[in-house]
């Protein structure tokens, strides 16, 4: 069960985001207001503030347990870890793909959810990509850009991140999506608790060089991190989009064949020893 405080936190944070908004330029500075419009950003006094407290729990919490998961765990066991914690959001994953109109793309998730749950050992091993099922990522988040719905302004909320009003509620929605949260079995609570740490601390390894990058490198992180956030979510909205027309699911994909060449027609008499009209004298 993924811990209802995040969302919690979430909507307190949006609440909050309302007391601080950044003055829209005048249009008698056509560069700032452009500068403005581009960065989607009316609320950037307050996403500061929470950017801040962010990159203090980052800096803290986070990024050394990722650093110390990097040192203590060897790659090939991180591998697997990640697998593992993929096919725990299959189920979400797969109610997504049917929400979007994909049965393709559905049908493709749930033979990955059956292989590598059986074959790959509950995830462990990724058997379904061998055998040309590849994994790809979705959300609600998604799912409401496939319905229309506008993403709103840039946010940046407690312990979430950089997201925007659509993603966030599709990040809450995400959580009744996910089969495990409904399933009660001993230490189900520890479970999920578990499995949120983990899979906090499998990303934020995951990214390590980049953001490391990033505070070495950018003049300001935070306009960075809105930039690449905005960048990579309407890439994935375009793509989402892109892949609309509903087609029926590939159970068993095959290697993609050359075509064999069209057949050439040959004369049945060479062209030499063909007959010739006599001319008369």
């Amino acid at each position: 069960m993924r811990p209802r405080i995040l969302t919690d936190l979430a909507l307190a944070g949006a609440l909050f985001l309302l007391a601080g908004c950044a003055q829209k330029p005048s249009a008698g500075d056509p560069e700032a207001l452009a500068e403005y419009e581009e960065a989607n950003d009316p609320l950037e006094p307050t996403n500061r503030k929470f950017y801040a407290v962010n990159d203090a729990l980052d800096r803290n919490v986070l990024r050394p347990a990722a650093v110390g998961y990097r040192k203590a765990v060897p790659e090939t066991v991180r591998v697997h870890v990640h697998h593992f914690l993929s096919n725990l959001n299959n189920p979400a994953q797969l109610s997504n793909d049917v929400l979007q109109g994909k049965p393709r793309k559905a049908g493709n998730t749930l033979m990955r959810l059956l292989i590598n749950s059986t074959v790959g050992l509950v995830g462990i091993f990724d058997v379904a990509s061998d055998w040309g099922f590849p994994d790809h990522d979705t959300d609600f988040g998604l799912t409401l850009s496939v319905w229309g719905i506008p993403e709103g302004p840039f946010l940046f909320l407690p312990v979430l991140g950089p997201t925007n009003p659509r993603d966030a509620v599709g990040y809450g929605v995400n959580t009744p999506l996910d089969p495990l949260t409904w399933l009660g079995f001993p230490g189900s609570s520890t479970f999920g608790w578990t499995r949120f740490g983990a899979a906090a601390v499998d990303s934020r390894e995951r990214v390590l060089d980049a953001t490391d990058s990033i505070h070495k490198t950018a003049l300001d992180p935070y306009a960075t991190y809105r930039s690449l956030y905005t960048q990579s979510r309407n890439s994935a909205m375009e793509a989402a989009k892109k892949d609309l027309p509903a087609t029926v699911p590939v159970w068993f994909p095959q290697a993609e064949v050359n075509p064999a060449p069209p057949k050439q027609t040959l004369p049945l008499v060479s062209p030499e020893l063909a007959p010739r009209p006599s001319v008369e004298p």
